[in-house]
């Protein structure tokens, strides 16, 4: 299993426990629809390592795990860590809503413009998400902000957007 077959699930906090039990964080937004996991992936030096789960239960806005056979010092050396799940058990998405991973490779259909090229990456390690679209050999950034996205089809791979007066323009001067 790779990290491109995969999506982050969250990261291991803390122990909970003497026995074993670790506190995990799910970085998504409904934890409980990952109460019965039988397992995740880790990343282990720069590998994902499967690691099934003996007991789940929900602590405040977390969880704590038990995971099958590990001893009580090599649960605690995983803290820190973060976890994976394959791409299959993300909760499909309808509408304009879409997972940044799901797009890249879409084509891009602005009103005024029309075609403005296809989606090469997303970046979200800032303020405001941004695709970024490939249009021959410049590069536009769109905000990826509900009064932007208009419709995404999924079946043609295409995401309609009404991008802000001028912002098209400022990359293709």
């Amino acid at each position: 299993m790779t990290k491109q077959e995969c999506f982050y699930l969250g990261k291991i906090v803390k122990p909970f426990s003497y026995k074993g039990e670790l506190v995990l964080f799910f970085d998504v937004d409904n934890p409980m629809e990952y109460l019965d996991l039988a397992y995740v992936y880790l990343e282990i030096n720069k590998r994902l390592v499967k690691y099934e789960i003996e007991t789940m239960r929900p602590h405040s806005n977390k969880m704590v795990a038990l995971f099958t056979d590990l001893t009580e010092d090599e649960a605690i050396a995983l803290v820190g860590r973060e976890m994976y799940l394959p791409l299959e058990f993300l909760p499909k998405l309808e509408g304009n809503k879409f997972y940044y991973h799901e797009v890249i490779g879409f084509t891009v259909q602005d009103k005024e413009k029309g075609n403005i090229g296809t989606i090469k990456e997303i970046f979200d390690n800032m303020t405001q998400p941004l695709m970024s679209i490939k249009f021959g050999e410049k590069e536009i950034l769109i905000p990826i902000i509900d009064e932007v996205i208009k419709e995404v089809d999924r079946d043609n791979k295409i995401i309609k957007i009404e991008a802000p007066q001028g912002l098209i323009d400022i990359y293709l001067e």
